[in-house]
């Protein structure tokens, strides 16, 4: 066939943008049109780190070199499923990847959690990175908070409540979030974990960028400082392993501060209950722990009551389903065979219907298993092309999706929108002594980053 694969990759995070490379490096000739529900690319990176990761820039830096490439051609502020079907959208393609990530939260099944103060990691998460689908202001006046997980994000949102509104203005956060921070009332900050700290899903750079803030002061009991044979092990095999521990021992010997907020990390302590009090958070009820051996732990029965006024769930993020897309809700994953999408009833594969990332496998792993997994997926899509395996297109040509959007009366954003948007941002910042000074309001990005004719022009077709 003459023509290009044409492939819709559906979500602009980094499990989008490196299927797409995959397939641009893959020796095969391809145009890929990137979609994106929100108005600006790369999901979680843009939407799902805290404002003051310094390492991110390097990792957009790489994205955008990506997608400056001439055979792909992003398509936002259109929702697959929803603005578009899929099954609207698969005549335009020979295949569809979905790679729209995971932004909710897990639930904590535990009395008390219906609480008002109770919150989980990505509507907070949402918050300060101002991300529009969630709320403009924060109640940030509980002058004790418990953050339940052992994982970066857990770490994140505990630096962000420790650290002061002022310190995260030279960020590009919105003027809406540094209003909320400026009022933030929180002292005590206290992260709790079931395990043991060979368990910890840190990694040490973060867990180290706790204590660069002069306003926090992190404390860990040398009590929680406790390995079994197989914590023992996990140090000895994974260097990572064993320097979180290295950090965390380094805290629990610290000699103590006059830091104004104080940061715990508690290890071997189980939530069993969020306690209130009118309709309240009044405090948090663990039980100890104890490592079994293999890793494990077990309850001894002791209970300990931590009076906070706010309990954050940082227990894992979930994906959410497509409309028109088979979706497995007990694992929250659309159902997969290491890239196929395949059909509950019959488990076969689902012809032209792929997946990556965290839709793909849940939402664990680094930015390492997000490559691994856009391999597995672009290798049997490309495998099935050249094998004859997929229907092709009935509709290839290069603007038949323009037109069908346009049709359709969707207000879709484009790349070089984004670079307008991106400008506009750098230029409230630059106004400011910032980098960056983030728009959140939906409308104000979509009239920046607008589709306009002339925009796509240098896409390959």
């Amino acid at each position: 066939m003459s023509r290009p694969l044409r492939v819709a990759v559906v979500g602009s995070g980094p499990a989008g943008i490196y299927a797409s490379d995959l397939l641009m490096k893959s020796g095969q000739d391809v145009a890929i049109d990137l979609f994106e529900m929100m108005p600006a690319p790369f999901g979680l990176i843009r939407y799902g780190v805290a404002p003051d990761h310094p390492r991110i820039k390097g990792i957009v830096m790489s994205l955008h070199k990506v997608m400056e490439k001439p055979e792909l051609r992003f398509i936002g502020n259109v929702a697959v499923g929803r603005d578009v079907t899929v099954e609207e959208l698969a005549p335009f393609y020979d295949a569809i990847v979905f790679s729209t990530g995971a932004y909710g939260d897990r639930d904590l099944d535990i009395p008390g959690a219906d609480l008002p103060e109770h919150r989980g990691a990505g509507e907070f998460v949402g918050f300060y990175d101002g991300n529009p689908n969630f709320q403009r202001d924060w109640d940030l006046s509980a002058e004790k908070v418990a953050v339940i997980g052992v994982g970066n994000v857990a770490l994140d949102i505990a630096r962000v409540l420790a650290k002061t509104g002022d310190e995260l203005h030279v960020t590009e956060i919105p003027d809406n979030v540094y209003a909320s921070l400026k009022k933030n009332q929180a002292t005590e900050v206290h992260v709790f974990g079931r395990r043991g700290p060979a368990q910890a899903k840190f990694t040490p750079l973060e867990l180290k960028e706790l204590s660069h803030s002069p306003t926090i002061e992190v404390i860990v009991d040398p009590e929680d400082i406790i390995y079994d044979e197989a914590g023992e092990k996990a140090r000895r095999n994974s260097k990572t392993t064993d320097l979180v521990c290295q950090v965390l021992e380094g805290y629990a010997m610290a000699d103590r501060t006059d830091a104004p907020h104080k940061l715990y990390i508690h290890f071997l302590e189980s939530p069993v209950e969020i306690l209130g009090e009118d309709g309240h958070v009044t405090g948090l009820k663990t039980e100890r722990q104890e490592l079994t051996g293999t890793g494990q732990v077990t309850g001894t029965g002791k209970f300990t009551e931590w009076p906070v006024q706010a309990v954050y769930r940082a227990v894992g993020y979930k994906s959410d389903p497509i409309d028109g897309v088979p979706f497995d809700s007990t694992r929250n994953v659309i159902p997969n065979d290491g890239g196929h999408v395949l059909d509950p009833d019959t488990g076969a594969p689902i012809a032209g219907l792929y997946c990556t990332g965290w839709i793909k496998r849940g939402p664990v792993g680094l930015i390492g298993n997000t490559k691994s997994d856009a391999k597995e997926t672009t290798e049997m899509l490309i495998g099935d092309w050249t094998s004859g395996a997929l229907t092709p297109a009935e509709h290839p040509e290069q603007d038949a999706i323009i037109d069908f959007l346009r049709e359709k009366n969707i207000d879709f954003t484009s790349w070089a929108g984004w670079h307008r948007l991106d400008a506009a941002e750098k230029a409230l910042g630059e106004k400011e002594g910032r980098e960056r000074h983030k728009i959140v309001e939906w409308d104000d990005m979509v009239a920046h980053a607008r589709y306009k004719d002339g925009d796509h022009d240098t896409t390959a077709g």
